[in-house]
């Protein structure tokens, strides 16, 4: 009974020790309501905010069909005609998430200009609506039309929150968030501290930027001859399908059983590739 009792509490404890280490958060969680406003943010990232995430989804369907239709023309191979379909299902997608990293890349390196611009209009007097209005003509181009249709919402309006939260909307980044929930605070409840807080993250943004740029150069090279490692078996396969007896020979059990394993074994080292080489993104606690 002892020896039980002791079982019992030592796997107990283990299990305790370990469900500690995967507690979900609120940022953490990846519900499906999750996983839908990350997706917007990603298509506004993009800067494709008129597209609907039902118009992502068809195109992918639609690119997957014609994908499949080409693939058959020139692949005998069923088995692979299908992988061809399932991977175009995603190509709309992986061209977004690129354009959007893109995109915060350019804008990251923007936002250090932003806040200067910003503390520069405060400290010569300007009210917090006419600073930020003002980054419509004289702050970086890229966010340019961003600031514009702040411009044009605040003058209609005349509520400054609203118009932020707008803004929030477009620019759908955890840098603007930040900035400009700290703008918002600022104009709610005054205080002479917002100099010393936009020059404060103005040093942060370089130091980040700076880290960010040493890691991604290091990084660059592994990453281009991973994805060129995964890639390569594939376009030879395809290529060898093209002739009737290497497809033939693929079109037995054993070889389509293959192509399966090798497609999930490909997935897998690729999604393992790009978690490990890619820098952590920061979440939008401040949407």
């Amino acid at each position: 009974m002892t020896a039980l009792m002791a079982g019992l509490l030592t796997g107990t404890g283990l299990f305790l020790i370990w469900s500690s280490f995967w507690v979900k958060t609120a940022s953490s969680e990846r519900g499906p309501a999750h996983l839908v406003l990350r997706m917007q943010d990603t298509v506004a990232q993009a800067g494709m905010s008129g597209v609907s995430l039902r118009q992502v989804a068809l195109s992918a369907v639609v690119l997957s069909i014609f994908a499949g239709g080409i693939a058959f023309i020139f692949i005998p191979l069923p088995i692979l005609v299908f992988l061809i379909m399932v991977g175009s299902v995603y190509a709309p997608l992986a061209l977004i998430r690129a354009r959007a990293r893109q995109n915060q890349k350019r804008l990251r390196q923007s936002w250090p200009e932003v806040i200067e611009h910003l503390s520069s209009a405060v400290r010569a007097g300007l009210s917090l609506p006419e600073a930020v209005a003002q980054l419509s003509t004289r702050g970086p181009v890229q966010l340019r039309p961003a600031f514009s249709d702040f411009a044009a919402d605040y003058r209609v309006t005349g509520n400054f929150s609203a118009s932020v939260d707008r803004l929030k909307l477009r620019l759908a980044d955890p840098i603007a968030d930040r900035v400009l929930e700290a703008l918002r605070l600022a104009r709610d409840v005054g205080g002479s501290n917002l100099s010393a807080l936009l020059r404060n993250l103005t040093s942060f943004l370089h130091d980040d930027l700076r880290t960010r740029g040493e890691i991604a150069a290091r990084q660059s090279w592994t990453i281009a001859g991973s994805r060129l490692a995964v890639a390569a078996p594939w376009l030879i396969l395809m290529v060898l399908s093209t002739r009737a007896e290497a497809a033939q020979a693929y079109r037995t059990s054993t070889g389509t059983t293959l192509i399966l394993v090798s497609a999930a074994v490909t997935l897998i080292a690729y999604r393992v590739m790009v978690k490990m080489g890619r820098l952590p993104t920061e979440d939008r606690v401040l949407r």
